[in-house]
């Protein structure tokens, strides 16, 4: 039987037809506030979508083919250590590395020893900003096929520590003078950081293009290509998909005013908003289904996130486990043979383009009060991040926002304090800043706390 002979069976249902079956099952009760519930966005969620729901409106796929990578983040402080480190997660299902570089005077000979850098994609996470450095690497590679990339982002270090490497001026030099010098891609936005510290989706979309025009503005728009983004994904999990399908959607059309042609990289992680001390391996489950939606939202690359990172230093079974979920994902899960499996579903289309229009209203707000810089720097886009993440905290504590083990279902029994190699909550420094940093904060802290002190 062919599909329309098949579907010829089945008489079509309206979405009014729908509606009127579910209201006949509520007996009475009101459909709106039963069923229709408000996302922290704003975005109001029916109990079923419809094909309805579609027309008139512009469709959306993520760019075919999507091959996402695997990928782990590796300190480089040490040069020896993080190569063994890096042979042996390349050895043990590894395609990608994240090099977190700390200094200058980090060997790059012996950084890259045995590392096939024709295959493997690489990115250099630089803690400092250096064009002698960046050259050093350029002329290291020379004349070698390589898949390198910078992730480069003076104003997501201002956003985190509240100053510039050096100045405003200076910054944008240095990054101007690696631009025009270094023929691959260099320039990235760390949008982590919205996620990390509290902000809602649209807000995380919103700051995320704020944060890369302000790059756009300021230096030619085709050293800048392709951009990368790195993101972090939460638990909610189809709002999620649709976050990342609806970046790369804002990012094509702000691209799109500056001539841009080429699609932006995404590279995506397990927020740590919602990770936790206590209970700790509930982390595993909970960046399970948030590296699920960053595979079906079209991460090019996925990071994930060790379940006891709050905590440890270091951990190589932990690491291990968070890259076996990923392996198994995509080797035994087949998740990177569909080319898109997500487009089609009423539900997250109808997300995606309802946080990518609310992110376009928030951006164009941000540019018309002056651009992400300026609101930085008066404190507005923290002041929002705070209201947004005291909300979320408020759910929290009112056992709205739940995480099991934590402020649902504790193991009383639980002990932690032993355990502790890394101080798992903020820490703040009376220093001088230029800006208010935007902080990082975990919901579960103050919880924690409490529950460590009464450990004895």
């Amino acid at each position: 039987m062919n599909e329309e002979g098949l579907f010829s069976e089945f008489p079509e249902v309206s979405a009014k037809a729908w509606k009127q079956k579910i209201q006949y099952g509520l007996r009475g009760a009101d459909y709106n506030e039963t069923l229709v519930w408000e996302s922290p966005e704003g975005i109001k969620i029916k109990p079923f979508y419809h094909a309805e729901d579609m027309e008139g409106q512009p469709k959306y796929s993520c760019p075919l083919p999507r091959h996402w990578t695997i990928a782990q983040e590796i300190y480089a402080g040490n040069a020896i250590l993080a190569n063994k480190k890096a042979q042996t997660a390349l050895k043990n299902g590894t395609e990608s590395l994240v090099f977190k570089i700390p200094s200058d005077d980090i060997s790059l000979e012996t950084l890259l020893s045995g590392i096939d850098i024709g295959r493997v994609p690489l990115f250099f996470d630089l803690q400092f900003l250096s064009t002698s450095y960046v050259r050093k690497v350029f002329n290291f590679l020379k004349g070698t096929p390589h898949k390198l990339r910078f992730q480069t982002d003076i104003i997501g270090h201002l956003a985190r520590t509240g100053n510039w490497f050096y100045n405003l001026k200076e910054d944008h030099r240095i990054v101007g003078k690696i631009l025009s010098e270094i023929d691959f891609p260099s320039l990235s936005v760390d949008a982590t950081r919205y996620q990390n510290a509290g902000a809602n989706m649209v807000q995380q979309l919103a700051y995320s293009l704020a944060h890369a025009n302000e790059y756009l503005n300021y230096f030619e728009a085709k050293s800048l290509q392709p951009i990368l983004f790195k993101v972090a994904v939460g638990s909610n999990y189809f709002f999620e998909i649709a976050k990342l399908r609806a970046l790369r959607l804002l990012w094509g059309t702000l691209a799109s005013e500056y001539g841009i042609s080429s699609d932006c990289h995404i590279i995506a992680q397990p927020t740590k908003r919602n990770k936790t001390l206590y209970d700790y391996n509930t982390n595993m489950l909970r960046t399970t289904t948030e590296c699920l939606s960053a595979i079906l939202g079209g991460a090019d690359t996925v990071l994930n996130l060790p379940y006891d990172a709050v905590y440890h230093k270091d951990n190589k079974f932990a690491e291990r486990m968070a890259r076996n979920q990923l392996l198994i994902l995509k080797n035994e899960s087949y998740f990177d043979r569909g080319a898109d499996p997500a487009a089609g579903s009423y539900y997250i289309e109808t997300l995606t383009r309802q946080l990518a229009e609310k992110g376009l209203e928030l951006f164009k707000s941000i540019e018309t009060g002056g651009g992400f810089l300026t609101q930085l720097k008066n404190h507005t886009l923290q002041k929002k991040i705070k209201e947004s993440a005291q909300r979320e905290q408020q759910r929290f504590s009112a056992g709205q926002e739940v995480l099991v083990g934590t402020n649902k279902y504790q193991n009383t029994n639980d002990r932690m304090k032993d355990e502790l190699e890394l101080y798992p909550f903020v820490k703040t420094n009376a220093r001088k800043t230029l800006v208010e940093p935007i902080i990082e904060r975990r919901m579960a802290e103050n919880l924690e706390k409490e529950r460590l002190d009464k450990e004895g």
